[in-house]
């Protein structure tokens, strides 16, 4: 796997951690953590941003 070293923010952290523990638990913890993920990302791209 090729690594690569970025700068981001606490909730672009968040949700990338939560969709590898999507991807992780599939499929016993699918609907909560995808409902979940869903969550986090609708958050982050609903404009006006506060």
């Amino acid at each position: 796997m090729d690594k690569k070293t970025m700068k981001v923010t606490d909730e672009e952290r968040e949700l990338i951690e939560a969709i590898r523990n999507y991807q992780n638990s599939f499929p016993n913890g699918y609907p909560e953590l995808l409902w979940y993920c869903q969550e986090l990302f609708d958050k982050m791209v609903d404009l006006p941003k506060d």
